[in-house]
């Protein structure tokens, strides 16, 4: 990628996603305490983006305890934070382009585990630039919770980030790798480790309240058929709440466009029962000799 311009609209557009996340995030993470719902952050955060001239390029995750990804309120969620560990995950887009950052929040008297990953993420970004193999990054971030006492999680990762898709090549692992690939000049990618005190594998829980549309098709129904073309025109690929659809035959209408496979569904993604779970996260931009963190 020889000539890469770093002043192009898209990575202007990345760098004005940055911007809105990380004043977004900041305020985001501020409000969390005991007796706040979780509904009121996730409300509070993508209004806030929209505010701000961005959209959500997700639905804002509050994933708490042993939950790792994937989890954000239902539309009349009440649950309210206790004394807990919550992983506080936004994404923005400005006209598709992404950024994506998570901080960990800790209400549970465990703070170590929240120095764990934002330790690795630390030490990882000081690696990255074109050319860094992401095993390397990988081996960086396993050995800084490993020090800690802690294990990473092996089948989350870092990854990169495309225009109106949040996951593109390449996949930046939480743990050392042989078969990994270089870090291109430009390449514009979020690292993510997590950091916990179970075995460091994730599995799919029963809660699911994101969809993304994988494929448009003809269907039965007017209602469905609404649905597709609303999901099409607000949210393109990128991933959306059940809430921001709505209750009643909206609800109805997303599990019969799922049953087609139209549309696919994000199960939370759990460690171990009673297993804590923190996450760091940024946006980068890989140059010649380092990176620019555009989630700062």
């Amino acid at each position: 990628m020889e000539g890469v311009d770093f002043k192009s609209e898209k990575y202007e557009k990345h760098r004005a996603a940055g911007k809105i996340l990380s004043e977004t995030l900041s305020e985001a993470e501020g409000m969390i305490e005991v007796g706040t719902t979780h509904l009121e952050v996730a409300e509070f955060a993508e209004n806030k983006i929209r505010e701000m001239g961005g959209e959500p390029a997700f639905p804002v995750n509050i994933s708490i305890n042993e939950e790792a990804s994937h989890s954000t309120p239902s539309i009349n969620e009440k649950t309210k934070f206790g004394e807990d560990m919550i992983c506080l995950d936004i994404g923005v887009h400005v006209e598709g382009w992404i950024a994506d950052a998570a901080k960990t929040v800790d209400l549970s008297g465990n703070p170590e585990l929240v120095e764990a990953s934002e330790v690795a993420l630390e030490a990882a970004l000081d690696i990255v630039q074109a050319g860094v193999n992401v095993g390397k990054i990988g081996e960086v971030i396993e050995s800084k919770i490993g020090d800690r006492g802690y294990n990473t999680i092996l089948n989350l990762s870092g990854h990169g980030v495309g225009r109106y898709d949040a996951h593109v090549g390449p996949n930046i692992p939480n743990c050392a790798i042989r078969t990994g690939v270089e870090l291109e000049l430009g390449d514009v990618v979020a690292i993510e480790p997590f950091a916990t005190l179970g075995g460091g594998k994730v599995t799919e829980g029963g809660k699911e309240e994101i969809f993304s549309l994988i494929q448009k098709k003809s269907v039965r129904g007017k209602k469905s058929r609404e649905l597709i073309d609303t999901i099409e025109n607000k949210y393109n690929t990128l991933p959306f709440a059940a809430r921001w659809i709505g209750e009643g035959q909206g609800k109805i209408s997303l599990q019969r466009l799922k049953m087609a496979r139209i549309i696919r569904g994000y199960p939370v993604l759990r460690e171990q029962k009673g297993k804590l779970v923190s996450q760091a996260e940024h946006t980068v931009i890989v140059m010649e000799d380092g990176c620019e963190i555009i989630t700062r």
